[in-house]
């Protein structure tokens, strides 16, 4: 397995935060993982991506131990909600900011930025400010950024969040494209269920800190607490009633 996590715990004034949570994600699959708010679901990646210390247990990234390397040495990007942009920089220099910091030469990061520009549907865009594009172009330059490092492993904490339900769906299609073309391994939390099931090529489900991963769809949708059952059982209902 690439990503191997092995019986983290995490406590808070002595209330367990996240307990016995255990992952095995192969390389360039995505482990799509649903929960409600305060489930624990920010933490354990926060935790994995080596930005909160974990009380015990064991993480792996291809076969490394990583959880005692500092986070700046793990390889893993952690998207937030939020953009992050860089207001002073453009579109273009907020791509190419990690390939800056690396000291890639400049017609190889140009190279690079114009390819992953291309991939994210902004031609046209690469000259312009953070406050001349739109949110959902802003959330596709913070997207771009994180990949263009090729990080082992890309940890995304409700993504899309922040968006209108057409934007977010347009964003869920450039993510599964974006994950295919660049073998994208990642952990990729949401709340929102119709999504879980659509981002991940494997399911998990968190519920106060314990982390469930699913076999297959299937079983994910017939568990009663994911609340799939629920939700289909609300449409079908809401079909037979007359208005």
């Amino acid at each position: 397995m690439f990503l191997e996590v092995h019986d983290i715990e995490k406590s808070y004034n002595k209330e367990a935060i996240v307990s016995e949570l255990n992952i095995n994600l192969e390389k360039h699959k995505t482990l799509s993982i649903l929960g409600r708010s305060g489930c624990g679901k920010t933490t354990m990646l926060k935790m994995i991506a080596g930005l909160t210390p974990i009380d015990q247990g064991v993480i792996k990234l291809d076969g490394v131990r990583v959880d005692e390397i500092e986070a700046s040495k793990r390889n893993i990007v952690y998207l937030y909600q939020e953009d992050l942009l860089f207001p002073h920089l453009s579109v273009f220099e907020n791509i190419a900011f990690g390939l800056r910091i690396k000291k890639i030469k400049d017609h190889i990061v140009d190279d690079r930025v114009i390819e992953m520009i291309e991939n994210l549907e902004l031609q046209g865009h690469g000259s312009k400010m953070p406050h001349q594009i739109s949110g959902g172009q802003r959330q596709r330059v913070a997207f771009g950024r994180a990949i263009i490092t090729n990080p082992a492993l890309l940890l995304l904490d409700e993504p899309f969040g922040s968006l209108d339900a057409g934007t977010r769906k347009n964003m869920q299609t450039l993510f599964l494209r974006l994950a295919k073309t660049f073998n994208i391994t990642s952990l990729f939390v949401t709340h929102d269920l119709k999504e879980a099931i659509l981002m991940g090529d494997e399911i998990a489900y968190m519920d106060k800190g314990k982390l469930k991963i699913y076999k297959d769809r299937s079983s994910f949708i017939n568990d009663p607490e994911t609340g799939v059952l629920a939700e289909t059982e609300f449409w079908k209902q809401l079909k037979t009633e007359q208005f």
